[in-house]
């Protein structure tokens, strides 16, 4: 299964930094034992922000009717690229949906903890399904789309007569992925799958967190190893998958219910990683 669209950082100041850090920690002095390398991946959707970036668009753009009619009518992805072609027919511009989202606030203490994790030297990564414009345009009014190395999610667009597209993470012209676990333009499982291939170091250990929410994030949270960390958000789905499949998650869990709670759990989880490697 080919991998879809995925933001990369551009490389830059901090990129050259992060090269010259896993440069040093490839030679360490005679003895010294090598610190890990942290990869924290996110879900977006009520994990990073605490709301819905798609149902925000809908109830703030005045969506929501047409909506309900044809909420049962087409798969989700396919829906909000519904939902983009019907703005464009009202006259709505690419800079009135950017201009909404804007407005999708973060929680504070979501952003110190990103931040905080970002200067700690963690590699930073979302894994959405939401969507790139959405997420680009919030995570830059914020300040934090430099703070993440890649962004998984579904592709966006503009076509020739101004329209704002959203396509599927994988594919329709592809053979669809064969997990019965996740949506057919997203499997999770596959994107960490990739990641994790793409951040093996034979000589750096590399351990994960993983922070969501939905029942989409049950998918890569199987694919998590003992020596990593689940963190799903209390009483939402995933934590409920967890707890009824127990038997199944290698990870240790780390539930949160809010903000406060995510950024001290993160943080904490950083630091012990930090301190046992």
């Amino acid at each position: 299964m080919a991998i879809g669209w995925c933001r990369r950082r551009t490389i830059g100041f901090c990129a050259v930094n992060e090269r010259r850090r896993e440069a040093e920690l490839r030679t360490p002095d005679s003895g010294q034992k090598m610190m890990a390398k942290i990869v924290i991946v996110f879900d977006f959707d009520r994990t990073l922000i605490d709301g819905d970036s798609d149902n925000w668009v809908v109830t703030e753009m005045g969506l929501t009717e047409i909506f309900h009619q044809l909420r049962f009518t087409l798969p989700w992805n396919r829906l909000m690229d519904r939902m983009m072609m019907e703005l464009h027919s009202q006259g709505r511009s690419i800079e009135d949906i950017e201009a909404c989202l804007k407005k999708m606030p973060i929680d504070s203490q979501v952003i110190e903890a990103i931040k905080s994790a970002k200067s700690l030297g963690c590699d930073l990564k979302i894994v959405s399904d939401a969507n790139q414009f959405f997420i680009e345009k919030i995570l830059e009014q914020h300040d934090l789309l430099d703070c993440f190395s890649e962004i998984y999610t579904n592709p966006s667009s503009v076509d020739e007569n101004g329209n704002l597209r959203i396509l599927p993470y994988h594919s329709d012209a592809l053979a669809p992925h064969s997990c019965n676990l996740c949506p057919t333009n997203l499997c999770k499982g596959l994107v960490m799958d990739h990641i994790r291939a793409s951040s093996a170091n034979d000589q750096i250990p590399t351990r994960f967190i993983y922070l969501g929410d939905g029942g989409g994030d049950f998918c890569p949270t199987l694919k998590l190893r003992e020596c990593d960390f689940v963190m799903p958000r209390t009483n939402y789905p995933l934590w409920k998958k967890i707890s009824d499949n127990s038997s199944l998650i290698k990870a240790e869990v780390k539930e949160w219910s809010n903000a406060e709670e995510l950024q001290r759990i993160l943080l904490q989880l950083v630091s012990t990683i930090t301190k046992e490697e």
